[in-house]
């Protein structure tokens, strides 16, 4: 049962070229920096990174986008890199735009094996009719688009509308970053890191947990758990120093007496 591993090398030391994963963080709340930096320093490329952002252009997902190891990101927002957006105009980056709930919900259903659901979100858009640019040819017109979904009409608490499928999201790895975490590999996230990573862990066959701080088996208390050590696969210590960013820093100016 113990899961823990001595490094963050030796935690993804098995994740290959053109595997797929699933990365918790919100902005650059609870990226999982050191389990990142091991797969840069592999070399791995040709990723299938599915995540909320792609980070910036030197933190976070970034780091992976800017060295040109990532070959198709399925996200819900990407307006804080300058590379992403250079790399997909260009046609060198593979985009699956993804509506936030859904993304949420796509890697939560795969992590309880929950094929594929139906959701209003979408709903008269390229989302569900198909269309949507997901890879540029670098001349500016579309080489490769959605394809439309299935729709359906249901009546839901009363009320009679159309919903669209998505499927479920399951990848071949998963890497995430808690505050507390016990050597069985449940989880306690802080505040906003709470956000992403818990279904990112969900979604992968194999999850990889960066922890601040680890503790033994049976020191987290059952009602503080947020994430159950059954998701999770490998836990490395990272240390609560681990470096952490503020995407964007705003204050409120100080008023005069």
């Amino acid at each position: 049962m113990d899961k823990t591993v001595v490094s963050a090398a030796e935690a993804v030391a098995d994740i290959g070229d053109g595997a797929s994963l699933a990365v918790g963080g919100f902005g650059l709340s609870g990226n999982p920096m050191e389990l990142i930096r091991a797969v840069y320093a592999r070399g791995t490329h040709s990723l299938h990174v599915v995540s909320n952002n792609c980070g910036v252009d030197d933190w976070g997902l970034g780091i992976l986008l800017s060295a040109g190891r990532i070959r198709k990101m399925t996200s819900s927002y990407v307006g804080e890199n300058r590379e992403f957006e250079r790399q997909f105009l260009s046609g060198e980056l593979e985009l699956e735009l993804t509506p936030q709930g859904t993304l949420a919900e796509k890697l939560r259903a795969g992590g309880a094996g929950i094929a594929a659901f139906y959701t209003q979100t979408g709903i008269g858009t390229q989302v569900a009719e198909g269309g949507l640019p997901q890879r540029y040819d670098g001349a500016g017109g579309v080489a490769l688009a959605s394809t439309p979904k299935d729709v359906r009409s249901f009546t839901v608490g009363g009320k009679h509308a159309e919903y669209v499928l998505e499927e479920a999201i399951v990848t071949d790895f998963a890497l995430v970053h808690a505050a507390i975490g016990d050597t069985h590999g449940n989880l306690v996230f802080h505040r906003a890191a709470r956000n992403f990573n818990p279904l990112a862990a969900m979604a992968g066959r194999i999850c990889i947990a960066q922890v601040e701080r680890l503790v033994p088996a049976g020191e987290i208390d059952p009602d503080e758990v947020h994430l159950p050590g059954v998701y999770v696969h490998r836990v490395v210590e990272v240390g609560a120093d681990v470096d952490k960013r503020i995407e964007r820093r705003t204050v409120r100016e100080e008023r005069g007496h």
